[in-house]
């Protein structure tokens, strides 16, 4: 498809985003009946004639829904509404089984809300809209075709346990004066909402299982104060990578239709992880095609001001608060907090101290080897399949000389490919550093006796030419010995 180099995209038109986050609430039950909301059960085992839709079944609020629902507003500085109802959203699609979504219209539980983000360095204020309780669809799984879509298939199967479970939806209002930023930004704002979520303990914020979900609205204009374009929606990307990338993408595809003098259709569009390219849905509904009415079967939600109150004093510190104290704490440069930013390592970072280690250690491992072995599968520092626990359990290896830098890298390639904890991994690969005393001494020995030159120059005081001895030690040990005490040996015997 073709496409316009970004730059020249920027050059042309401002770009004007809308981002749509669905989070999976963790509770026990699903949003309207008292079936499990256990990722990963056999498929349709957790149902009942509720979730299913059944004639005659009856509704009922999860109380606990509500109340995660009232502390994710006010975290995002919403106001919440003293009263609120449910209303139907109908719409066919086969893994919606009552063939409508409770949802809430025009009257959500929080609204009128706000945020901040930081991109290298320029903080940028992200207007809320609403946050609004509804319900999961079901999942379909398509069999068959190239794609994995319902198109070239040869049949479906329907998974109704997602059906059910709770869901917040956050809405921004439009996000303007981004410019170039705006992919960033979209990503930068989506990290902050997982982090926050994942402080607020109301969700278990996996994007790769679907409990943190974001839809990405873009539209372009010809310059700031000009009238928002037309919008496109990219349905369930499932990333902070792919947010970055569905933006930055959908920002060339339109700039190059609209200056091939096109027009934007208003449909909602598929996000391929593997060409990095967004392809059509369906046309975008507006609100008047879902016929939305109050739910006759649940009465309003209206959350007294005192709880509301009590809730508000249990959330945790505003993300941009916690920003600058981690950064005070941690003593980070600028640069190197802005990298860790935008690697979405925070949490992990504060976590990994938490454990335990220092934060340059902490920073260090996370932004290379985890940074790297997630760069390797696609996948986000959190999912990389290594713990902020099994990252300070190595490195207090390392501080215990029980292993090196070097031999570190091989305790994270364990941990990585399921071997077991760290300590297993040193175990069961051998990877203790040698402290037999004879063993490094007669390492040394051969090593001064291979490089008499060298020896001669240490021996006139030439003291960093021991590198290259302790180099030769290094390797005639694999790598298992402890660099520092070598150096003291080599000293040592050469007076």
């Amino acid at each position: 498809m073709t496409v316009l180099p970004y730059e020249e995209a920027l050059a042309a038109f401002d770009p004007v985003l809308g981002l749509e986050v669905h989070v999976e609430l963790n509770t026990a039950s699903k949003m309207f009946c008292g079936c499990s909301t256990e990722f990963g059960a056999p498929p349709n085992t957790q149902t009942c004639p509720t979730c299913l839709g059944l004639p005659g079944s009856l509704p009922v609020v999860n109380a606990r829904a509500v109340e995660s629902a009232i502390r994710i507003g006010l975290a995002l500085n919403c106001s919440i509404a003293p009263w609120c109802r449910f209303a139907r959203k109908n719409y066919f699609y086969p893994d919606m089984p009552k063939n409508y979504q409770i949802s809430q219209y025009d009257e959500p539980i929080a609204f009128d809300g706000w945020t901040e983000v930081e991109v290298d360095g320029e903080t940028y204020r992200i207007d809320i809209e609403r946050a609004h309780m509804e319900e999961d669809t079901g999942k379909s799984l398509h069999v068959g075709g190239a794609t994995g879509r319902i198109h070239g298939a040869d049949y479906s199967l329907l998974d109704y346990n997602r059906s059910g479970v709770p869901l917040i939806e956050i809405v921004t209002k439009p996000i303007e004066g981004t410019g170039a930023k705006a992919p960033e930004v979209a990503r930068a704002y989506v990290t902050m909402l997982r982090d926050l979520l994942r402080a607020l303990d109301v969700s278990d914020v996996r994007m790769e299982q679907g409990s943190l979900r974001c839809d990405a609205n873009v539209s372009l204009r010809p310059s700031p104060d000009a009238e928002f374009g037309t919008r496109t929606e990219t349905k369930n990307v499932n990333s902070l990578r792919s947010v970055e990338r569905s933006i930055r993408y959908e920002i060339t595809r339109q700039a190059a239709v609209l200056t091939d003098g096109g027009t934007i259709k208003q449909e909602t569009r598929h996000w391929h992880e593997d060409t990095g390219e967004t392809t059509p849905g369906r046309s975008k509904e507006t609100a008047e095609d879902y016929r939305y009415f109050p739910e006759p079967d649940l009465v309003p939600v209206a959350p007294d001001a005192a709880w509301v109150e009590e809730l508000r004093a249990t959330l945790p510190e505003p993300p941009t608060a916690r920003l600058k104290r981690v950064s005070a704490e941690w003593g980070f440069t600028d640069l190197e907090l802005r990298d860790v930013v935008a690697a979405g390592a925070v949490d992990l970072i504060d976590r990994t101290v938490a454990a335990g280690t220092t934060p340059q250690a902490a920073r260090k491992w996370w932004l290379s080897e985890v940074a790297r072995r997630a760069n390797e599968t696609g996948v986000e520092l959190a999912d990389a399949g290594i713990s902020p626990e099994q990252v300070a359990e190595i490195q207090a290896l390392v501080d215990d000389r029980t292993i090196n830098d070097k031999l570190a890298r091989q305790v994270f390639d364990g941990v990585f490919a399921g071997e077991g904890s760290p300590a297993e991994v040193v175990k069961a690969r051998g990877l203790a550093v040698v402290s037999d005393e004879g063993a490094l001494g007669a390492a040394v020995d051969a090593a001064i006796q291979a490089n008499p030159d060298v020896a001669d120059k240490i021996k006139s005081g030439k003291v960093q030419a021991a590198g290259a001895l302790i180099g030769a030690v290094m390797k005639e040990m694999r790598g298992q010995a402890d660099a520092g005490r070598v150096r003291e040996l080599i000293l040592e015997k050469l007076g």
